[in-house]
């Protein structure tokens, strides 16, 4: 099996698989070898200047703490291989073209929370070039919507194959105003309006359908500023999307948040059923938060259900 999940962007993001699965498969239900969820610690990193000076590519060559959602629910602890390469295109969601890529990390996991040490920043290509300079020759923006660099994750294990992409964002400040994004956390989640603590399974039992929610996030969307076509600061609003999964069941939405046309936002509130027939069991939840410019994060929960 091979997958694809891309997570990325600077004002839209999107986040979604690819995969060889049956017609009857639901996003929401995680059963093989997946990429949840991806995100850097800082989500983008702003230069103090504009000015292409080593002084400014020293500045974006940060390090940072990569972090990657590697669930394995059929996989009995089996170990993950991985390889970590940043890019120049967007496009190449694999990373294929080896002159223009650069290996960040590589070795052995297993599933759970991958976390890496990383300086894509400092990365250099064929011809001792930097990589940040390549992804600006191949950006028809010439770098206005930021220098996206796309980060690429292969996971292997037995014969399923995953790849992840998601694009690190670096900045300058082109317009009065900018500031670097700060991570989406979520503050918590209820079941059918009881909070749902992360030390301990939640007790749930019968046919359901049970009432998840995120508790209020509202206050913790951040305000922000980027440059419009005509270089005129443009103000903007977060609006935090949630994809949610399961190891047993299906979710009623697989996502939920964002904003339409008008700028109203979409409410945190799925409802969760078990599948017909399935037997007593620990349930593992997550839900995976994106601020749509970069930034993510996640929180898993458990549930002991019985019918």
């Amino acid at each position: 099996m091979k997958a694809l999940l891309h997570t990325g962007g600077l004002l839209l993001l999107a986040l979604a698989s690819f995969a060889c699965v049956e017609p009857e498969d639901k996003p929401s239900n995680v059963h093989d070898l997946r990429v949840l969820g991806v995100s850097t610690e800082k989500p983008e990193l702003i230069a103090s200047t504009c000015d292409q000076t080593p002084e400014a590519f020293d500045e974006l060559a940060e390090e940072l703490t990569y972090r990657a959602l590697l669930v394995d629910p059929a996989g009995e602890g089996r170990p993950i291989q991985y390889t970590l390469w940043a890019c120049a295109d967007q496009d190449d969601r694999t990373c294929e073209t080896e002159a223009d890529r650069a290996l960040l990390a590589e070795g052995t996991t297993t599933a759970g929370e991958l976390t890496l040490s990383i300086r894509p920043g400092a990365a250099r290509v064929a011809g001792d070039k930097l990589l940040l300079e390549r992804v600006l020759e191949e950006d028809p923006y010439q770098g206005l919507g930021g220098i996206r660099m796309p980060l690429v994750l292969r996971v292997t294990a037995g014969d399923e194959e995953v790849y992840a992409q998601k694009l690190m964002v670096f900045w300058c400040p082109v317009v009065e105003g900018m500031t670097e994004n700060v991570q989406p956390v979520l503050p918590g989640l209820r079941v059918d309006d009881v909070p749902w603590p992360e030390a301990e399974p939640l007790e749930l039992s019968g046919p359901g359908p049970f009432v998840v929610t995120a508790d209020d996030v509202s206050g913790l969307e951040e305000s922000y500023v980027v440059p419009g076509l005509r270089l005129q600061a443009v103000n903007l609003k977060e609006a935090w999307e949630i994809a949610w999964y399961s190891t047993l069941g299906e979710f009623s939405l697989s996502e939920t948040g964002g904003a339409d046309f008008g700028g109203q936002e979409g409410r945190h509130r799925v409802e969760w059923e078990p599948a017909d027939g399935a037997a007593a069991q620990e349930v593992t939840f997550w839900a995976v938060v994106r601020d749509g410019r970069g930034g993510s994060s996640w929180l898993m929960r458990r549930a002991r259900w019985s019918p």
